[in-house]
C-alpha cells in the first residue's frame, strides 16, 4: 500500500485529498472508491495505459484506489498523476519520503505524457494553505501555479520524467502534449484582449459618456435605452478602459475563477485588468449563473467578478436568466446547488444593460416610424422586472444627436486615457475614506452606514427628504442616490456631497438631463 496527495475543488475552495493505492492478492481488477464521478472512474484506464507505456507493468492483482476523505465528491481528470505515482510507490518503485509533502496534479495521456488541467491556481492556493511544501503540475500550468507564494512549483511533461525526478535519475526529454481547448472559451478581458477603446469615438452622447464616467468611478450599475446604432454597445465596451488595474489580491481571485473555468490564458496567467463578459442573449441560466451536469463550473456572473458584465439586447434574455441577477447584485456571490454538491463562486461585478425602446427598435426616432402598439412596448419593457431596474443605479435614454450638437461636441471630448486618470483619482478618495472597513467603492457601502458615518450636507439631506416625503423615492432608491451622490462628489473633488451633487445623482438615477457642471468632466479643456 502507498499514498500520494491531490486536491479537490468545491467552487474556489480546495481541500487536500489522499490518494491511497492497495495492491492485494485476488482476481485481477482495478477499483476506484471515494465518491468519484465518471471522469475519475475512467482514470483507471488512462493510468493503466500510461503506466504500461512508461516502461513498467500494471499489477496482475487486485488494485484498490481510494480517494479520501470519501465524503467529498471527486470530479475531474487531475487525479491521474497522483494515482499513477501511488501505484509506482505501492510496487516499491518509488520511495515514500518525497511523496509525503508534495501535491500532484495532472491528466495523463495514454503514452504517459501530461496534459494541462483546469483549476491549478485555486488548487495550488489550497495546497499552500494546507501546509504542503511542493506541488507538481503539467509544464503548461506552471505560470499560474507560481502566482501562489510559499510553495515550490515543479513542472513536468510526463509520468516517466516525474518518476525520474523523484528517484534522482536521469530525466527523459519527452515532448510536451499540445494544449487542448474543450471549454468553449467565453470572451473576457479588459485591455489584454479587447484593446483600450477610446470613449472619444462615440459621436455625441455627452451626457451618457458622463454617466459612464460616474459609473466607473463608483462601480455603479448602468442601464442604457435607445434605438439601434445610437452608441449603447460602443459605450459599454469602453467602460473597462476607464477602470484601474486590479489590486493583486483581486487579480489572484479573478485568475482563480478563470483557471477553474478553463478560460485563463497560458501567456497571461494573472488577470490584471477587469474582465469584460458579454454573453449572447440566447445563453442559458447555467451559462450565466454556473453549474453543469458533471462538475460545477462558474458562469458568466463569476467570470465577470471584479469586472463588467454587459447584457446587450437585455429584454431578449430569458426571464429566468434576468431574475437570477437579483441575489448576486446584492450579495456579491453565487451559490450553485446540486443534489450531491454545493459550490459558492464570487460574483461582484458591474452590470451594464442595453435595450431598444421597443421590439422594432424605432421608438422615439425621427427617421423611421415605430409600428409597435402601446401594449407591445409595455410588454417589451416589462421583460426587465421592477426589482432588477431598482437595483440599477444609473439609467440613461440615448437619442440621436442633432447636427449642431455633433458639431459642438467635435474636438471637445476627452480620451479614455484622460478620463481614466479622473476615475483613478475619484477611487483614491473612496479608498482613503473607507480605509479600515471592508468596503472599497461607494457602490459597496450600505445606505445605513453612509447615513451614520458619512452623511451628506444639510442641503443634500433636504433634497432627499423632500423626495421621500413626496413618495418619489423608495428607501432602497434613496440609498442608491446617496451612493451616487458620493461618486459625483468624488469626481467634483467635494469633501461632502452638497445639494447640487444630490440633484445630479437624482438625475442619473432617473435618466434626467444632467447639469453642465458634471458634463464638463468629459469635455476637453
Amino acid at each position: 500500500m502507498a499514498a500520494t496527495h491531490a486536491v479537490t475543488l468545491d467552487g474556489l475552495a480546495g481541500r487536500p485529498v489522499e490518494v491511497e493505492v492497495d495492491i492485494s492478492s485476488g482476481m485481477p481488477a482495478t477499483v476506484v472508491v471515494g465518491l468519484a464521478d465518471t471522469i475519475v472512474n475512467e482514470a483507471r484506464d488512462r493510468v493503466r495505459a500510461a503506466v504500461v507505456n512508461s516502461g513498467t507493468s500494471w499489477p496482475d492483482q487486485r488494485v484498490t484506489i481510494n480517494l479520501a476523505p470519501s465524503t467529498l465528491p471527486k470530479s475531474g481528470s487531475h487525479y491521474d498523476l497522483a494515482i499513477a505515482l501511488a501505484v509506482f510507490a505501492a510496487k516499491r518503485l518509488l520511495p515514500a519520503e518525497p511523496l509525503a509533502s508534495t501535491v500532484f496534479l495532472g491528466e495523463l495521456a495514454l503514452d504517459g505524457r501530461l496534459r494541462a488541467v483546469r483549476g491549478v491556481l485555486p488548487a495550488t492556493m489550497a495546497a499552500a494553505e494546507a501546509g504542503f511544501d511542493r506541488i507538481v503540475v503539467p509544464e503548461s500550468n506552471v505560470p499560474e501555479a507560481r502566482l501562489v507564494p510559499g510553495v515550490a512549483v515543479v513542472g513536468v511533461r510526463s509520468l516517466r520524467q516525474t518518476v525520474a525526478m523523484l528517484v534522482g535519475g536521469d530525466e527523459p526529454d519527452d515532448p510536451p502534449v499540445p494544449p487542448l481547448d474543450d471549454t468553449g472559451r467565453l470572451v473576457w478581458g479588459g485591455s489584454e484582449r479587447l484593446g483600450v477603446l477610446d470613449v472619444a469615438d462615440v459621436a455625441g452622447q455627452e451626457e451618457s459618456r458622463t454617466a459612464l464616467v460616474v459609473a466607473a468611478a463608483g462601480g455603479h450599475h448602468m442601464f442604457m435605452t435607445g434605438p439601434p446604432g445610437i452608441g449603447k454597445t460602443m459605450l459599454a465596451h469602453r467602460l473597462p478602459g476607464l477602470l484601474p488595474d486590479l489590486p493583486h489580491a483581486d487579480a489572484l481571485e479573478v485568475s482563480a475563477v478563470h483557471s477553474l473555468a478553463g478560460t485563463l490564458p497560458s501567456d497571461a496567467p494573472l488577470v490584471r485588468r477587469p474582465p469584460f463578459i458579454d454573453p449572447h442573449h440566447t445563453a442559458s441560466a447555467v451559462a450565466i449563473v454556473g453549474g453543469g451536469s458533471r462538475s460545477i463550473r462558474p458562469g458568466a456572473l463569476s467570470l465577470a467578478h471584479r469586472g463588467v458584465l454587459f447584457l446587450d439586447e437585455a429584454p431578449e434574455f430569458a426571464s429566468n436568466v434576468l431574475d437570477a441577477l437579483r441575489q448576486p447584485l446584492e450579495s456579491g456571490h453565487v451559490v450553485v446547488s446540486r443534489a450531491a454538491q454545493t459550490a459558492v463562486f464570487p460574483a461582484r461585478f458591474q452590470l451594464v444593460l442595453a435595450a431598444n425602446p421597443c421590439p422594432c427598435g424605432q421608438g422615439g426616432t425621427v427617421a423611421e416610424q415605430c409600428e409597435c402598439t402601446p401594449l407591445m412596448r409595455r410588454r417589451y419593457r416589462d421583460r426587465i422586472s421592477g426589482p432588477i431596474r431598482d437595483r440599477i443605479d444609473i439609467h440613461r435614454v440615448l437619442t440621436a444627436p442633432s447636427r449642431p450638437e455633433l458639431a459642438h461636441a467635435l474636438g471637445r471630448t476627452r480620451s479614455t486615457a484622460d478620463l481614466a486618470v479622473v476615475v483613478a483619482e475619484a477611487r483614491e478618495r473612496q479608498e482613503a475614506r473607507y480605509r479600515g472597513t471592508s468596503w472599497i467603492l461607494n457602490s459597496d457601502v450600505p445606505g445605513v452606514e453612509l447615513r451614520k458615518h458619512w452623511p451628506v450636507s444639510e442641503a443634500g439631506r433636504g433634497v432627499l427628504d423632500s423626495q421621500l416625503r413626496a413618495q418619489k423615492l423608495s428607501a432602497r432608491s434613496a440609498d442608491r442616490v446617496l451612493r451616487l451622490a458620493w461618486s459625483v462628489a468624488d469626481l467634483r473633488t467635494h469633501h461632502i456631497p452638497d445639494g447640487d451633487d444630490v440633484d445630479l445623482a437624482l438625475a442619473l438615477r432617473r435618466g434626467s438631463p444632467l447639469g453642465h457642471e458634471l458634463r464638463d468632466l468629459v469635455a476637453a479643456s
